[in-house]
């Protein structure tokens, strides 16, 4: 797919970019190859190919869900400008 150069200024004028004249051509070309490819790709057929989330059959490994800190609320609310019922009071900022 071959765009024109009032299509890149288009684009370039919706995404909030300057595009200096001089570099127009290079922009042209180097999206309409991107989109070429993306028309290449639509044409495989993938019929029977299941989606997958990851190109690698992989498990993350996790690690186990311990406690490493010990409760510190009271510390942390004891200097806090104000607290109350174990909560933090902050001013208000929307009306």
């Amino acid at each position: 797919m071959a765009l024109t150069t009032a299509e890149i200024l288009n684009i370039a004028k919706l995404a909030r970019l300057h595009v200096e004249e001089s570099e127009l051509a290079d922009y042209q070309q180097d999206l309409s190859a991107i989109l070429g490819f993306v028309e290449q790709m639509e044409q495989v057929d993938v019929t029977g190919v299941e989606p997958m989330a990851h190109p690698q059959d992989m498990v993350q490994s996790l690690r186990e869900d311990v406690v490493t800190e010990g409760d510190q609320r009271e510390r942390f609310q004891s200097i806090a400008p104000a607290t109350a019922n174990g909560l933090y009071l902050v001013p208000k900022v929307i009306e």
